[in-house]
C-alpha cells in the first residue's frame, strides 16, 4: 500500500498526519527529559540521605565496631551505589534517547519541509499550465466566433441584390482571413491541451506519487525510530537491574550479618572494669559502743566527697595506664606491647637490610660508600635498643597488672566495724578504694572540634581526625599543646592550633 497510489488526492491529510508524527516524537523526547530529571533528583536526594545518616569519626567509629551499627553503615553504602545506578539510567536516557532523537527530529522536519515544498511547487506549475491553456482556449473561442460572424456577413452580402461584386469579394476575403486565424488558434489550443494533459498525467501518476511515497518512507522511518526509543526506555532500566539487585542483596546481607550476642560480648569486653562486687555490710552492734558516726561514714563512704568529682583535675594519664580499671589496663598494655613489637620488628628488618647493603658496598666499592650507611645503622641500633627497653618495661607492667588482678580475688571479712577488707595490691577498705576512684574521675574543662587531622606518633600524643568532637581535659599552658579525651577513651596531647573550642 502506497500513499502515492491510494492517497494521491489527500494532500491535506498527509500534511496533517506527518506533522502529527513529528509532534509525537517531540512529545516523547520531552517526556524522557522529564523522566531523567526525576531520576537525577531522586539520586541526589538518596545521596543526601545517606550522607545525612552516615557516621564519621570519634564516638561514631567506636559504635561501628558493633555489628548492628556496622550493618546500618553498609546499608547506607549500598544505597549510595543504588543512587549511582539511578544516575546511570538518567545519563543513558539522555544520551541514547533524548540527544539522538532530537537530532533526528531536526532532520525529519527539514526533510518533510522539502517534500511538501516540492508538492506545492508541482501544484503551482500545473495550475500555471492550466491557466495558460484557459487563455489559449478563450482566444480560440473568440477567434472562432469572429470567423463565424465574418462568414455569416459574407453570406448575407452575397445574397444581397444591392451589393456590388467588390463588396461581396471584400466580405468573402475578410471571412476567409478570420477563419484562417480561428483555425490557427484551434491548432494552438489543441497542441496546448495535449501538452497540459501530459503534464497533468505526469503530476498525478508520477510526480505526486513519488513525493508522497517519500513522505511515507520518512514517516515509517520516524515510527521505527520512535519504536526503538520506546524499547530503549525499558532496556536502559533493565541494564542496571543486576547491579540494583546486588545493592538490594547487599542491604539484606547487612541485616543477616548482625550478631546480637557478639555485640553484647563486645560491649562487655570494652567496658568491664574487673573490680569485685562489694561484700555484704556486716551488722554493727550499737550495744557494744559503736559510734553511729563510724557506721554512717562506712555506710555512706561517698558522703561529703562527691564534690571532688567536679573539682579535682588530675595530671595526664600514667604511662603504665594505672589510672584505668584492671581489664582495661591489661588491654591497653597488651596493645602497647603489640605496637612496640611491630615497630621493633620493622627496625630489626631495616637494620638487617642496612648491614647487607654495607656488605655489598664493601665488596663492590663502585656501588657506594659503606661509611655513608653508618649514621643510618647507628640510628637504627639506637631505635632497636630504645624499643627493647620500652618492650621490657611494658611487659613488666603487664605482668604486674595480671598479678594485681589475681590478688584482687583474695578478700577477707575480719574487720569488726565494717567487715570489708579487700586485697588489691595492698590491703584497703573497698569503699575507700571506690572513693579513690571517684577522686580520680576528672571532669572536662570544655569541648572542642578538630579542624585538621593529626597523627599522634610521638609519645604522649594521640591521633585525631578532622571534624571529631573532643573533650578538653587540660588547657594550653602556653606551650602550644592541650590534653584532650576522645570518645573512644583515648587521652593525650594535641596541638592547640589543630582544634577550635566549642562555646
Amino acid at each position: 500500500m502506497d500513499w502515492g497510489t491510494d492517497l494521491w488526492d489527500q494532500n491535506d491529510v498527509i500534511d496533517k498526519h506527518t506533522q502529527s508524527g513529528l509532534d509525537l516524537l517531540e512529545r516523547y523526547i520531552k517526556f524522557v527529559k522529564e523522566r531523567t530529571e526525576i531520576e537525577q533528583n531522586y539520586a541526589k536526594q538518596l545521596r543526601n540521605l545517606t550522607k545525612k545518616y552516615s557516621k564519621r569519626g570519634g564516638k561514631d567509629e567506636q559504635e561501628c565496631k558493633f555489628s548492628n551499627h556496622a550493618s546500618f553503615q553498609e546499608i547506607l553504602n549500598e544505597l549510595g551505589d543504588y543512587a549511582g545506578q539511578r544516575e546511570v539510567v538518567a545519563e543513558n536516557m539522555t544520551a541514547n534517547i533524548c540527544d539522538k532523537l532530537t537530532k533526528y527530529l531536526q532532520d525529519l522536519k527539514q526533510e518533510r519541509k522539502t517534500h511538501l515544498s516540492d508538492v506545492k511547487k508541482a501544484q503551482q506549475n500545473l495550475e500555471s499550465s492550466f491557466k495558460h491553456l484557459e487563455n489559449i482556449k478563450k482566444r480560440f473561442a473568440k477567434e472562432w466566433a469572429e470567423a463565424d460572424k465574418a462568414t455569416q456577413q459574407a453570406e448575407k452580402t452575397e445574397n444581397d441584390s444591392n451589393a456590388t461584386k467588390v463588396e461581396v469579394d471584400k466580405a468573402k476575403s475578410h471571412a476567409l482571413a478570420r477563419t484562417r486565424v480561428a483555425e490557427e488558434c484551434r491548432n494552438n489550443y489543441a497542441a496546448e491541451l495535449q501538452k497540459y494533459n501530459k503534464e497533468q498525467n505526469y503530476f498525478y501518476y508520477t510526480e505526486i506519487p513519488q513525493i508522497y511515497n517519500k513522505l511515507q518512507v520518512m514517516d515509517e522511518r520516524r515510527i521505527q525510530q520512535l519504536a526503538e526509543g520506546y524499547c530503549l526506555f525499558s532496556h536502559i532500566e533493565k541494564d542496571v537491574l543486576p547491579i540494583i539487585s546486588k545493592c538490594l542483596e547487599g542491604i539484606a546481607a547487612a541485616g543477616t550479618k548482625i550478631d546480637h550476642k557478639k555485640d553484647s560480648k563486645l560491649l562487655i569486653e570494652q567496658h568491664k572494669s574487673g573490680f569485685d562486687r562489694p561484700t555484704d555490710v556486716e551488722f554493727e552492734d550499737y550495744s557494744q559502743g559503736i559510734k553511729p558516726s563510724n557506721s554512717e561514714s562506712t555506710l555512706n563512704p561517698l558522703k561529703g566527697r562527691k564534690h571532688k568529682i567536679f573539682k579535682k583535675h588530675k595530671s595526664p594519664p600514667a604511662e603504665n595506664f594505672s589510672h584505668l580499671p584492671p581489664e582495661q589496663r591489661k588491654k591497653k598494655l597488651q596493645a602497647k606491647i603489640d605496637d612496640i613489637t611491630k615497630e621493633l620488628t620493622k627496625e630489626q628488618d631495616s637494620g638487617e637490610a642496612l648491614e647487607k647493603m654495607r656488605g655489598v658496598y664493601e665488596q663492590n666499592p663502585q656501588m657506594g660508600d659503606p661509611s655513608s650507611l653508618e649514621p643510618q645503622i647507628t640510628q637504627t641500633s639506637q631505635n632497636i635498643g630504645r624499643l627493647r627497653g620500652e618492650l621490657a618495661k611494658y611487659e613488666t607492667w603487664l605482668s604486674e597488672a595480671v598479678g594485681g588482678e589475681d590478688a584482687s580475688h583474695n578478700t577477707t571479712n575480719n574487720n569488726s566495724q565494717s567487715g570489708i577488707i579487700a586485697t588489691r595490691n595492698s590491703s584497703s577498705n573497698v569503699y575507700a578504694e571506690f572513693d579513690d576512684e571517684f577522686d580520680d574521675i576528672e571532669s572536662p574543662v570544655g569541648q572542642c572540634t578538630a579542624l585538621y587531622t593529626f597523627a599522634g606518633n610521638s609519645e604522649g600524643t594521640i591521633s585525631i581526625t578532622e571534624g571529631e568532637l573532643l573533650s578538653v581535659m587540660e588547657e594550653d599552658k602556653g606551650d602550644g599543646w592541650m590534653r584532650v579525651l576522645r570518645a573512644s577513651g583515648q587521652e593525650g596531647y594535641i596541638p592547640t592550633s589543630y582544634v577550635k573550642l566549642t562555646p
